[in-house]
């Protein structure tokens, strides 16, 4: 994806389209036009920013300039000064005054960049992903080559640690300190595995992330095992990923030439010798003891936790299990320093986040962005904001086993500390965006007939509660409900995230919870009015007998 030098944000709030705003996005975008500028400027919309006595407001980014109030007429003088020219438009500057809310967080954000700030997707797009000396180029293999001449396994746990980076599959552990329990975990022998089972529905972001840079997750591979006293490794991917399977298992057969992979890896005593492992299909092994299952040739269920992979993996070993976007965190943090990275993202949760955006939208792909950002912000600028027509209703935060949050929670920073204290998970990065004419109960439905299928059945929390809850949510969606249904979901959703045996049942219910918690007027308006008030639900009334 090209990156564009700068980006045109204008004000859309009602105020400012009854003042001309959408005429003025259209004059914005004729003298870019007339000036050549098209492909290196973006223009892009946002919502209220507190600056009311200024409308139609408009930010030019990287610099962060305010201009306004900005009419269609201005938009030549605009373009012309500040896009053309480089410098400031004097007459349209707007008077000082703090923006509120999430512009003023992107004026305050250390090296902001509308157009991303890459770590993990850094060289995604700019490489010939089939080309290890391009890699080589655009200095891969660097940290792997300083971890194993310069620095002990320890150093390599502690500049982990250091860093702050946490787990990216949902659950948010620190990475270093899992790295550190399998380091300190007795056997004689250790593996590493990269969990690439991407099954969760609406995410893709670890599929870029292999088939762009492939060899990034081996470089990280060969760190992590260098860390912990591995000499064996896995990628178990996800089976349908065939053009990055491709991609690894050539990227391997090169690593292995280059002498990045197999024996005495930069002329040490340090070997490592990795393989990859097509999935069967099953989304419970995402989980990382059904994924360890399923390496091992059994049926993919989850294991009774404790004993931990850390100490009782592969094998009985001691296992290392980091998902694709953890580890390729790993070479930039050794190249640039624990403190490099720690300046990107919140105190709490540093680094970037890669999300997969999708949804009532004008943009869909994948982004990655400072931990912190809000879903507003990401709407707004690297979504286009919603469609025409289209008013953010809620989004689902982590593909099926996510937060389904509503928009008076837009505004909260997506990071692990901030999500957790409001109730709400950030997940695997997908971020549905649901506007609206998007029903609930409907959405919810559906989230649930995905888990009853995918249920392994192992144990009965988990196989009978997403059935009985799929039965209770139809029910509804057909106007035959009862309320007196509702604390029943809620005691099946307790009970299923207190005795169900992995993160499958355990989150299956998180989308009733959040549905009853944010939306309960509008299944209630199922019930006791039977009518759907989006208009998706069939709302099937059943006729009465007719008399013999």
């Amino acid at each position: 994806m090209q990156t564009k030098r700068a980006m045109i944000l204008v004000s859309n709030d009602p105020e400012s389209i009854r003042l001309g705003a959408d005429d003025l996005v259209k004059s914005l975008n004729d003298a870019l036009a007339a000036y050549e500028l098209q492909d290196e400027v973006d223009v892009s919309t946002i919502g209220d920013v507190g600056r009311a006595d200024i409308l139609p407001l408009v930010i030019v980014y990287p610099e962060a300039t305010v201009y306004g109030p900005v009419k269609a007429g201005d938009a030549r003088y605009l373009v012309e000064e500040h896009l053309y020219k480089g410098r400031v438009a004097t007459d349209l500057l707007a008077p000082p005054k703090q923006l509120s809310g999430h512009i003023g967080w992107l004026r305050t954000r250390k090296g902001y960049n509308p157009a991303e700030q890459r770590v993990v997707l850094e060289r995604a797009g700019r490489i010939d992903p089939d080309d290890i000396e391009d890699y080589i180029a655009h200095s891969g293999y660097e940290a792997l080559g300083k971890a194993v001449t310069e620095m002990t396994p320890m150093q390599v746990i502690e500049t982990v640690e250091k860093s702050g980076l946490q787990g990216r599959g949902g659950a948010g552990f620190p990475a270093g300190r899992k790295w550190r329990f399998v380091r300190g975990a007795e056997g004689d022998k250790k593996y590493v595995i990269c969990n690439a089972d991407e099954s969760e529905p609406g995410t893709f972001k670890d599929r870029v992330v292999m088939e762009g840079d492939p060899h990034q997750v081996l470089e990280a591979l060969a760190i992590a095992a260098y860390a912990i006293g591995a000499d064996e490794g896995f990628i178990y991917i996800r089976g349908e990923y065939g053009v990055a399977y491709q991609r690894l298992e050539k990227a391997i057969r090169q690593a292995e030439e280059f002498g990045f992979l197999g024996n005495n890896i930069f002329g040490t005593d340090f070997n490592f010798h990795l393989h990859i492992h097509a999935g069967a299909g099953a989304y419970v092994c995402g989980e990382e003891t059904a994924l360890i299952e399923s390496l091992e040739g059994k049926r993919g269920e989850p294991r009774t936790r404790p004993p931990y992979p850390t100490t009782n993996g592969l094998w009985n070993k001691p296992t290392l299990v980091n998902n694709v976007e953890t580890l390729s965190n790993v070479p930039a943090i050794l190249r640039n320093g624990p403190e490099w990275y720690k300046a990107i993202g919140t105190p709490s949760s540093p680094g970037t986040k890669v999300y997969t955006i999708m949804g009532n939208i004008n943009f869909s792909g994948v982004i990655e962005v400072p931990m912190g950002i809000t879903l507003r912000e990401v709407i707004n600028i690297y979504a286009k904001g919603m469609k025409p027509g289209s008013t953010f209703k809620m989004a689902q935060t982590g593909g099926a086993s996510g937060s389904i949050i509503p928009a008076a929670l837009q505004d909260t920073p997506m990071d692990f500390e901030s999500f957790r204290k409001a109730g709400v998970s950030l997940g695997s990065g997908a971020l549905l965006i649901c506007d609206q004419n998007v029903c609930i109960v409907d959405l919810v439905k559906v989230l649930l007939q995905f888990f009853r299928f995918e249920s392994c059945g192992k144990c009965t929390p988990c196989r009978i509660g997403t059935q009985r809850s799929y039965e209770i949510v139809e029910r509804i969606t057909q106007g035959q409900g009862q309320l007196e249904e509702l604390d029943k979901l809620l005691e099946m959703a307790a009970e299923m995230e207190r005795a169900s045996n992995c993160g499958l049942g355990q989150t299956a219910s998180a989308p009733v919870r959040d549905m009853l918690k944010h939306f309960r007027t509008e299944v209630e308006a199922h019930i006791r009015l039977g009518i759907c008030p989006t208009g998706v639900c069939p709302m099937v009334v059943e006729e009465e007998a007719a008399p013999a």
